[in-house]
């Protein structure tokens, strides 16, 4: 079986982002390094995005995939709001996950918004790549 990543004519570009008002970007960085080493185009937002610059950021860099990182417990209110912007901006083909600290009771309703995965502390970074590269949109013959 030939997976959909190796089929690919383009490397899976990432626009990872830290929505909200949370100022601990460490794991983001962490997580930004595992997939530029992995092979992917990534695009880190910095700190303190809107949900509006979030979605712009994606759209103007082409992006195949969102990392949102969160540890604010900001996640039910910005997620929603982020899903919002991209709806309103035409964007329905873009992987969304997540990562940060987002309670195991949450994690059901974050899925239920669009998010396809949530990659909790702990996440092996091999598992979170993997997953990506499995589920990424591929635009490569676009």
């Amino acid at each position: 079986m030939v997976s959909q990543a190796s089929s690919r004519t383009t490397p899976i570009r990432v626009l990872v982002a830290k929505p909200g008002l949370d100022g601990h970007d460490r794991g983001a960085k962490v997580m930004v390094r595992a997939l530029r080493d992995a092979g992917m185009e990534v695009i880190y937002t910095g700190l303190f995005q809107t949900p509006e610059m979030i979605a712009r950021a994606a759209i103007d860099e082409d992006a195949d995939v969102i990392g949102l990182s969160i540890l604010s417990g900001a996640h039910l209110a910005l997620f929603p709001k982020i899903f919002a912007e991209l709806e309103k901006a035409g964007v329905d083909d873009v992987l969304v996950v997540a990562g940060g600290t987002i309670p195991n009771e949450d994690v059901p309703r974050v899925r239920e918004l669009g998010v396809a995965a949530v990659f909790g502390p702990g996440t092996p970074m091999d598992e979170a790549v993997r997953f990506i590269r499995e589920h990424a949109p591929d635009r490569s013959g676009s």
